[in-house]
């Protein structure tokens, strides 16, 4: 059973870069519609982890290495008023995100690694304040993993509010895939909800669990670092990076186990079986998976009219291939896969801003827009 099954992923990566059609889907081409052009609009990042776009154009923009900027009239401003960042491995500055009332109250929202709190190493912590000029005064911390770990890998860290104004966001298992994410007393390989202040949600799923980690709002990931609202729906959606082969987008529901690494499309780096289950009962199966990997890094869904073409679509960045991928879903499938930005670089986050216009942070770049022809 074994061999079969690595036969099989191994096949089906060889066949999917020769151009076949991939185990769960279509194959990546260029795009039908290629009316729009791709335009710098800040350059210097190394890796520039988070993007948001303000009502007035200005941005803000994590340097993973630990440095918020605001580039604002062509000019950048490092934000000061941040907490101790540990900047390690994959850890470091991550996501920004801004309130959704960010307009009366100025609340602005980081994911980071924190060194603080028990065992050596670092986790994930979620923490806001507010902006002022060129400082996040009042800064406080919302929530932090424990205990510390000295692993490098897999903070997860994509934030992101619902239509009702809860928090949500993301912490990857950390490496340590048996212990983790199928444990609902311990953190990581999970997504949480909290309100917007840090306070518990009581009807959390787990809240009157004995022992849980009362945040968690569901468990079973890998490593999600991409997520956005559904504007339709309401839905929480991330994507998360899977093995060798095993990416997976997921529709967030409340208490549901996401089966890492029970279950998984994906094997070790080594060609080794991590799982030989695809599916088990009371675990959910992705929405969509990519063999081979593609690397996910970024999430948004498309919808406005300055890309008519596009309404609806999902955008995903690709770490492993250099590319921003959209997809397009019918009847609650992938039907069509296309590079949109290609070889610019790692693609690590991708938003929609204010004005309706799709931005990408490209790491080795900096950020740049989409720009439709004519518009």
């Amino acid at each position: 059973m074994k061999s079969l099954l690595v036969t099989f992923l191994v096949i089906s990566s060889f066949m999917t870069c020769l151009g076949q059609t991939p185990p769960n889907g279509p194959e990546v081409t260029d795009p039908e519609w290629n009316a729009y052009d791709i335009e710098t609009v800040v350059e210097g990042f190394n890796i520039p982890w988070g993007l948001a776009v303000l009502s007035d154009g200005s941005m803000l923009i994590t340097e993973k290495s630990g440095e918020l900027i605001h580039f604002k009239n062509g000019q950048k401003t490092k934000i000061g008023g941040l907490p101790e960042i540990s900047s390690k491995g994959q850890g470091g500055l991550l996501d920004v995100v801004l309130h959704p009332n960010f307009k009366n109250n100025k609340l602005v929202y980081i994911s980071y690694a924190s060194a603080r709190g028990t065992g050596k190493g670092s986790h994930t912590a979620i923490g806001r304040g507010k902006l002022e000029g060129s400082q996040l005064v009042n800064f406080e911390r919302l929530y932090k993993a424990s205990p510390n770990s000295e692993a490098g890998q897999h903070f997860g860290s994509r934030i992101a509010f619902d239509k009702d104004g809860y928090l949500f966001f993301t912490i990857g298992e950390r490496g340590a895939k048996f212990e983790n994410p199928q444990d609902i007393t311990r953190d990581g390989g999970k997504v949480y909800r909290l309100y917007d202040d840090g306070r518990v949600p009581e009807d959390n799923p787990f809240y009157n669990e004995s022992g849980a980690k009362k945040a968690i709002y569901s468990y079973g990931h890998r490593n999600p670092q991409g997520m956005f609202l559904h504007p339709k729906t309401g839905k929480i959606w991330v994507n998360e990076h899977g093995p060798q082969g095993g990416d997976e987008i997921n529709i967030v529901k409340e208490g549901a186990n996401y089966g890492w690494p029970e279950i998984t499309y994906g094997i070790n780096y080594d060609g080794t079986i991590l799982s030989e289950e695809t599916a088990k009962p009371g675990m959910e199966q992705p929405f969509y998976y990519w063999v081979p990997s593609i690397a996910p890094s970024g999430f948004a869904y498309v919808t406005n009219s300055k890309y008519p073409a596009w309404e609806g679509d999902l955008l995903v960045g690709s770490l492993k291939f250099s590319r921003l991928e959209k997809l397009t879903i019918k009847n609650n499938k992938v039907t069509k896969r296309e590079k949109i930005i290609d070889g610019l670089g790692r693609v690590r986050n991708v938003v929609l801003g204010p004005d309706g216009i799709i931005y990408a942070g490209i790491d080795g770049k900096g950020i740049v827009k989409i720009v439709p022809k004519g518009k």
